[in-house]
């Protein structure tokens, strides 16, 4: 019997819903389970503090390849 962990199976299914309704049907999709908690605002702003939108996408491509 093989064990797979449940961020195995997480993985898994987050690959397939990106290839068959791409990121931001999939964001929509996952959004609807979960309501969320603290101030998205002020995390963002934390988060993102000194970076400019083209900052933010060069770090997302440079880590799209990562598990």
């Amino acid at each position: 019997m093989i064990t797979i962990t449940n961020n195995e199976i997480n993985k898994e299914a987050f690959e397939v819903l990106f290839k068959e309704l791409g990121v931001s049907k999939t964001i929509r999709f996952i959004n609807q389970f979960s309501a969320g908690k603290g101030n998205y605002t002020e995390m963002k702003d934390k988060i993102f503090k000194g970076m400019t939108v083209d900052d933010i996408v060069s770090e997302i491509e440079s880590n799209k390849d990562l598990p």
